[in-house]
């Protein structure tokens, strides 16, 4: 299940492509079956190991072109290891509502990010996750939780602060408001067999759904985006930096 629209933020074989906090890697592999050269970078281990499993999976099954490569590696957001101007595109999805230092975070981003390079960045909607919130204080108040809700307007701001220059948004995943609104009314902490009725109903009808990927709800989705999508995406780009006027010679005697 892919949050960022990739007829809308286009990705061309052979591109540095970092996914920064990759939890579990969709957007990672999807970028590997694309043709690029990603780092997916988390700082979980255990995730990171998972999906260094999946990439090596990947390349076994022939799933990824040739001179497309995949790291998974550990890692701190607010220090990434690498040099300025390191890659094309960068992704983070779901991750900058758990940061304190959201700031800092951009600003990294930005800096590992060449002049002209591409950005993704998807939080939780303002509207649907209010009624998380309200619902539920176990969805929010856990170590790692969310610690913000981001209105769209906050978020490109802090993205034009940090250099960035937006240029489209739009919101995914209608059709998982419902199911999490449900979580929360019934107990979050509540999974598996243990989960009410109402809500493992919900789930397998999510999992049928990203499984088959019926018209029906394909239609209904689009449809409900816009009023109750789960989450709100931004695309920006890193402009150039205006070229210094040269300095007059000092003449000589």
């Amino acid at each position: 299940m892919l949050t960022v629209d990739f007829s809308r933020f286009p990705l061309a074989p052979g591109d540095r492509v970092l996914d920064l906090g990759c939890g579990a890697g969709r957007h990672a592999f999807e970028c590997y079956r694309r043709g690029a050269q990603v780092v997916a970078l988390d700082r979980n281990g255990e995730e990171i190991r998972e999906v260094a499993k999946w990439f090596a999976a990947m390349q076994e099954a022939g799933e990824a072109p040739a001179g497309a490569t995949a790291t998974a590696m550990e890692g701190d957001a607010l220090a990434l290891p690498f040099p300025d101007d390191s890659f094309d595109v960068v992704i983070i999805s779901e991750v900058m509502e758990h940061i304190p230092d959201d700031k800092g975070v951009l600003a990294e981003m930005v800096r590992v990010l060449r002049p002209g390079g591409r950005i993704a960045v998807t939080v939780p909607r303002y509207g649907p996750e209010k009624v998380c919130w309200a619902l539920s204080d176990a969805y929010h108040e856990v170590e790692g939780g969310h610690i913000r809700i981001y209105r769209a307007d906050e978020l490109l701001e802090k993205m034009r602060e940090a250099g960035l220059r937006p240029y489209g948004t739009h919101h995914a995943h209608a059709l998982h408001s419902p199911y999490w609104w449900l979580k929360c009314a019934f107990g979050v902490d509540k999974d598996g067999d243990q989960a009410p009725l109402p809500v493992r109903a919900y789930h397998k009808l999510l999992v049928w759904d990203i499984m088959k990927k019926p018209l029906a709800t394909r239609v209904a989705e689009r449809a409900l985006n816009p009023v109750i999508g789960k989450s709100f995406v931004a695309y920006a780009t890193k402009p150039h930096a205006p070229h210094a006027p040269h300095a007059p010679r000092e003449d000589r005697a």
